[in-house]
């Protein structure tokens, strides 16, 4: 063997708050985006419909097609495409196009795409493609879209209903209540509004055209490419460079995307694609958006009986998989409660504004701020502290694995545990003292003190794969099918590995986002990516482990079974000091010999990890604030997180996913709202009239944790992405709520604007 040194490994490294290694680029300015790629490229700027519902009856391209720098213009008539297809199991007749060729159905809708040397020249062309529009009448309200003489979005359809689920308990089943609150909640519509608009760059190449983009499943948009322009996956190689942000709505593959890998061929030039803000607002998948008409039964005692309601979902103007998405609301209509019976039912339509699909949460937040009102609600009714109710209602760590009334099944959990956690942390019986002397004193800042306990559904898309291999210079590198865009991913991979084989992080290469490497993957999404992609990482690295330690024992002439992993990362039989055999040193005798079964020469391994069922994490969310019962004004004082997501691999970037989740929860509650009027025109187009949340209305967030270990992946971790943006919204709302129940205020819809909030104190008094 080579006289090399040997790996030196301090204890375990996972579980230990590991500091991220990709914050230095990021911080830096090292970062590589879509705009940083050095790139000679034309730019494509598209023309968009300013009607939200018109016929196209004729688009002139002379006069742009025309002007200096212009090197072409495109409409729908020069592609030869499918649809973009839907993610749910709805009527394929309303599938989106690449370009609108008949019939705009949002404004803001793509129907030609000028390219040009520079973006001025671009952007100025694209303001002299003359489109001829005969509008139509229009709807953008979900109850409007349902009346019998609505504007049909598709005149090829009887209705704009296109989804409908139907309760588990029926209606007529329930049983008598003494005690019912009914309450009408409305998500509003929000926009993603990641850091990074979205984008593309395509750049045409001898074997196949290279096409970079901003999305969260490289794997899904290599399908959704191959399907609309009816080629080969590997005719064309996705690339995903860092990417500010994702946050659900770069799941989906967007038009402008596609299009841009046979523009390039066309032109055999390389061509960028670069969204503007107001673009981004007006065209990126919006999410929410969802009215619910809901009720809670319950006994004198405080005993929940039932819930019941119907959820409707405003799909927007195609069908998209957020159509689909209050299966999930339905799902978690118990929450943390044991509700014997839930009676709700759903129904999503069409309208003529931005689709609607996958944000922070899809469909689960939603759930919890109903459950979460209800219960408030109820508790007010009955005159009884929320704490106490909640508590009389939780599901109990016995009763593990819990079925729900809406059939699906809870791993783990304490709820209590967090619920404790954080009313201790928050110190909940000065902070209603303080409530009392307040209100007692009349004063102008009323004390609001907001709980919220969830539980929340992660690991959908319960596969993925993971591949490992060992270098003969002892590094190793994994190619995984997650896509991490600020989930922390190179760090919590490489903690995985390193673990497993001793090797050093520094010394272990990580890919993804390119589907030369990646053939199959579940992306990132839906709080799965450690659960399900990092299990399959184990499963790669327990496979190299025994290949390795194989290839050790026959080197040695001993039992495999005596082959150990030391702690400094090398390999050799266990009780022989002077036989242990580094990484570098094991590939090397490995050679392209096939060690097992699976194919694979050398030491490699394919990881496939498949989880039984989907993890549910919980915890409580407690939310401080005073409102100016003057002017509405609302300010948040404190903001207490205790989640469970399982066991914690790394606490920075727990915290981190915890962090980001409250702000967007906190965004919703006080602030956020994409705002259409009723024909179907937005009137929330840039960031002075959508309002994101600051440093200035977020206050310190107080993060603890309780660890409830899941039972169904090797790493017994839950995802931790969406559980921030669950807890903290309803926790906002009744905060405010609270602070003004008693001038008789018993509901005010988000966004808690010092407009509304003023309005609802006026109609009280």
């Amino acid at each position: 063997m080579t006289d090399r040194p040997r790996i030196s490994r301090q204890g375990s490294i996972l579980g230990g708050a590991v500091k991220r290694v990709e914050d230095p680029r990021f911080i830096t300015g090292q970062g590589r985006y879509l705009a940083d790629l050095p790139v000679d490229a034309y730019t494509a700027v598209f023309v968009r419909s300013p009607v939200p519902h018109a016929r196209i009856e004729s688009i002139d391209t002379v006069a742009a097609a025309d002007l200096p720098g212009v090197v072409a213009v495109f409409t729908a008539s020069d592609f030869d495409t499918e649809r973009v297809p839907s993610d749910a199991p709805i009527d394929e007749r309303i599938d989106r196009p690449v370009l609108a060729a008949d019939k705009v159905r949002f404004a803001g809708e793509p129907v030609a795409v000028v390219v040009a040397q520079t973006p001025q020249q671009a952007a100025d062309a694209a303001e002299q493609v003359w489109v001829d529009y005969d509008v139509l009448d229009s709807v953008s309200g979900i109850e409007a879209a349902m009346e019998p003489d609505a504007p049909l979005v598709f005149d090829e359809l009887d209705s704009n209903v296109v989804w409908e689920k139907g309760p588990v308990t029926p209606v007529d089943d329930l049983a008598p209540a003494d005690v019912i609150v009914e309450l009408t909640i409305v998500n509003q519509r929000l926009a993603a509004v990641p850091i990074e608009p979205n984008g593309a760059m395509a750049v045409p190449g001898t074997d196949a055209t290279v096409l970079w983009l901003g999305s969260q499943d490289v794997s899904g948009s290599a399908g959704t490419l191959s399907t609309v322009l009816r080629r080969g996956r590997d005719d064309t190689r996705l690339r995903i460079p860092d990417m500010g942000g994702g946050f659900g709505a770069k799941i989906y593959t967007y038009p402008e995307q596609i299009l841009l890998a046979p523009i390039a061929e066309q032109l055999g030039h390389p061509v960028r694609w670069a969204e503007t803000r107001t673009e981004n607002l007006t065209n990126m998948c919006h999410g929410r958006d969802q009215l619910q008409k809901v009720a809670l039964g319950a006994t004198t005692d405080g005993r929940f009986l039932w819930i019941k309601g119907e959820l409707l979902k405003n799909g927007g103007a195609y069908g998209m998989w957020g159509v689909e998405e209050p299966y999930l609301t339905q799902d978690m209509a118990a929450g943390i409660y044991d509700i014997p019976q839930v009676a709700v039912s759903a129904r999503s339509v069409l309208t003529n504004t931005v689709p609607t699909n996958a944000y922070r949460g899809a469909g689960r937040p939603e759930a919890t701020a109903m459950v979460e009102r209800l219960v408030d609600a109820m508790a007010h009714r009955l005159g009884m502290d929320p704490v106490e109710l909640r508590r009389k209602n939780m599901v109990t760590p016995d009763r593990f694995p819990h079925h729900t009334s809406t059939g699906i099944v809870y791993d783990s959990g304490d709820y209590d545990a967090a619920l404790t956690m954080a009313l201790d942390i928050a110190g909940y019986p000065a902070l209603r003292e303080e409530q009392a002397r307040r209100r007692s004193d009349g004063a102008i800042w009323q004390l609001g003190i907001g709980i919220s306990t969830y539980v929340e559904i992660t690991g959908l898309g319960t596969t993925d794969s993971s591949h490992v291999s060992i270098s003969e210079e002892g590094t190793a590198r994994m190619v995984v099918g997650t896509l991490s865009h600020g989930q922390g991913h190179e760090t919590t991979f490489r903690q995985i590995l390193s673990e497993q084989l001793g090797i050093p992080m520094e010394r272990i290469e990580f890919i993804q986002g390119d589907s030369k490497y990646v053939k199959r993957g579940g992306g990132t999404m839906a709080s799965r990516s450690t659960q399900i992609g990092g299990s399959s990482v184990v499963v790669a690295g327990e496979a190299v482990l025994e290949k390795a330690k194989k290839v050790v024992a026959d080197h040695l002439e001993a039992s495999v079974d005596d082959v150990v992993l030391t702690a400094d990362g090398t390999l050799g039989v266990a009780g022989v000091p002077d036989s242990f055999i580094d990484w570098g040193d094991v590939a090397r005798l490995a050679g392209n010999e096939q060690l097992g079964a699976d194919g694979e020469a050398g030491l490699a391994a394919l990881g496939r990890f498949k989880q039984a069922d989907k993890t549910y994490p919980f915890g409580t969310h407690i939310s401080v604030a005073e409102v100016n019962v003057e002017t509405g004004e609302v300010r948040l004082l404190r903001h207490i997180a205790v989640d469970d997501c399982g066991h914690i691999l790394n606490r920075i970037v727990v915290d981190g996913q915890v962090h980001g989740g409250v702000a967007i929860g906190i965004g919703q509650a006080i602030s956020e709202q994409v705002l259409y009027d009723d024909d179907g025109y937005l009137s929330s187009g840039n960031l002075t009239s959508y309002l994101i949340p600051s440093a200035v209305t977020v206050p310190s967030i107080e993060i603890d944790h309780t660890q409830t270990r899941t039972p169904l992946n090797p790493l017994g971790v839950k995802g931790i992405g969406e559980s921030g943006t669950i807890g903290s919204t309803p926790a906002v709302q009744n905060a405010v709520i609270d602070a003004v129940r008693h001038l008789g205020v018993e509901h005010i819809d988000m966004p808690l604007t010092p407009m509304r909030v003023w309005a609802a104190l006026a109609q009280a008094s």
